[in-house]
């Protein structure tokens, strides 16, 4: 799962954003500096979609000059597991119920930052 970032010169270094998720906005002193600050920046503005338990946006296709910024596998499962519980209004203890497994587990799943195994 890659999300567009558009890169732009601020006068002091690059400046990116992300189309899909507005909320991450970053800079950096070079474009590698500043790349590597894009995927902290995703990976923060993810992070309260994650709290909020809202929908993440899907990333769109990539235009000229945008850079690509992957999410990791494990957080792009978490993505769409989270954004299917959002559509079909699944609560965790419900998908707990489904899955055979408890609520405690579910939660760790669509937890961004708790260390989730894929299998």
């Amino acid at each position: 799962m890659f999300y567009p970032a558009k890169m732009e010169p601020d006068g002091k270094g690059w400046m990116v954003s992300f189309p899909d998720i507005p909320e991450a906005l970053t800079s950096g002193k070079s474009e590698k500096q500043a790349l590597e600050m894009a995927k902290n920046a995703l990976m923060t503005a993810l992070d309260f979609y994650f709290d909020e338990r809202t929908e993440i946006p899907e990333p769109s296709r990539m235009k000229r000059g945008q850079v690509p910024v992957e999410l990791p596998a494990g957080v792009a499962a978490k993505v769409l597991l989270l954004n299917e519980m959002v559509r079909q209004k699944i609560r965790p203890a419900e998908l707990a119920r489904r899955l055979g497994t408890t609520a405690q587990e579910i939660n760790r799943m669509t937890h961004l930052t708790h260390a989730t195994k894929i299998d």
